[in-house]
């Protein structure tokens, strides 16, 4: 597995080692080398998992394990195809159900939230499954206002250890891609995922400037 898509970004380089929820959030997130569900039975048994380079086979590869390196930022995936959906409703300032009722329209059309940010009375989630969009925004509409949905978004995935009290990673992601124009940040939920939403045609530029200015 490389830090990079190499057919977009020149001199990726392969990464050597990778903890599970690593490779889980790079597979989840877009790199095709992997399939989301393929490492999970390996990590409920603590079975390591090796890529390899067929056209290479003597290389090291890359050795996925319980175990997590000290590098900080390891890799970067991408998502296609994603749509952004802007909910606003002042019902929600100091109230409590609101979220409650989004997520159980989602739930109801069997359609997962890929990310998430909150205000006080506003919610943006992101989906990459739109068979049932237009019924979703219309049981929206009957609590909440709504924005036309953004289509054709990409969802940009840095992966690394990115602990509680480590200190300036994320000022290191946002100065790299300072001249692109970012629709959703999502940090902290997770301590190996910094999430950016960017339109399509911002996709390449992306990858190449933070491929540039992180590694």
């Amino acid at each position: 597995m490389h830090n990079n898509d190499p057919r977009i970004v020149k001199n990726t380089f392969p990464i050597r080692e990778l903890s599970f929820a690593e490779a889980a959030e790079l597979a989840y997130f877009g790199a095709k080398i992997l399939h989301p569900s393929t490492i999970t039975p390996a990590k409920i048994k603590g079975v390591p998992v090796r890529l390899k380079n067929t056209m290479e086979p003597s290389a090291f590869g890359t050795l996925i394990s319980e175990k997590s390196t000290d590098v900080e930022i390891k890799a970067i995936a991408a998502k296609d195809n994603i749509t952004a959906i802007y909910i606003h409703s002042t019902r929600m300032l100091n109230a409590y159900g609101f979220l409650k009722r989004v997520f159980e329209i989602f739930e109801k059309y069997k359609t997962p939230v890929d990310m998430i940010t909150t205000s006080e009375v506003s919610v943006s989630v992101t989906i990459d499954q739109t068979a049932n969009l237009d019924a979703i925004m219309r049981e929206l509409r009957e609590f909440a206002e709504l924005e036309d949905p953004d289509k054709d978004q990409v969802i940009i995935c840095i992966v690394g250890n990115f602990w509680a009290d480590k200190e300036g990673i994320a000022i290191k992601v946002l100065d790299a891609i300072k001249n692109i124009p970012i629709r959703m940040i999502s940090y902290g939920a997770s301590e190996h995922n910094i999430s950016l939403l960017v339109d399509a045609k911002h996709k390449n530029d992306a990858l190449n400037a933070l491929n540039e200015g992180l590694f």
